[in-house]
């Protein structure tokens, strides 16, 4: 749809339109020129785009249709579909509190050195981006640094939860021997510290 949404705004060819998407999103999801030609050929073949001529420099030209037009004013219009897909992060933490023998709150520490990492990373290119001229990569660098913020949120849940619940024998989750009915801090350990 980003390939397409390119052609309404003006006609283009398969290496132009990787430039312009790399350019707008700041080269953050970079596209192999052959991934960007099998688009086109699946948009042509949907009737969303139309093969032009070439132009002097022997580039096939694309201009997207009517029921293109029409597509991506849908895709403007409807909200994006929530990501569901797997998530690594997430699945690795899943098993590990469930494997014997791995020591999960270190895991968690440097996940959480890489997320902050590139939490700083990217807090700095946003310092020397300004959306005024360059707006386009503005949101997707704030989209990147809501994610790591996210991802850095998240390990401090996973954390205090490692803390307050226990492995069983059978190597699935249980309360802790000495946390009382009401869900209290257990007594003898730290919030945060690492159960072993």
């Amino acid at each position: 749809m980003g390939v397409l949404a390119l052609l309404v705004a003006e006609p283009g060819y398969g290496y132009q339109l990787r430039g312009e998407f790399e350019h707008r999103t700041g080269g953050s999801w970079p596209l192999n020129v052959g991934q960007v030609y099998t688009t086109l050929d699946r948009l042509e073949r949907d009737g969303l785009v139309a093969r032009g001529d070439a132009d002097d420099d022997g580039h096939v030209v694309y201009t997207a249709t009517d029921a293109g037009r029409e597509a991506v004013d849908r895709w403007f219009s409807e909200p994006a579909p929530a990501k569901r897909g797997r998530d690594e992060l997430a699945i690795k933490f899943a098993i590990a509190v469930t494997v014997p023998g791995v020591d999960v709150q270190r895991l968690v520490q440097v996940q959480r050195t890489a997320a902050v990492r590139a939490l700083q990373d990217l807090t700095r290119l946003k310092r020397t981006t300004d959306p005024a001229t360059d707006l386009a990569w503005s949101l997707v660098l704030e989209s990147m640094v809501s994610q790591a913020e996210s991802e850095v949120r998240w390990l401090d849940h996973v954390e205090s939860s490692v803390a307050r619940y226990q492995p069983t024998s059978r190597g699935t989750l249980g309360q802790p021997d000495d946390e009382d009915a009401y869900g209290s801090e257990p007594t003898g350990r730290r919030s945060g510290e690492a159960v072993r």
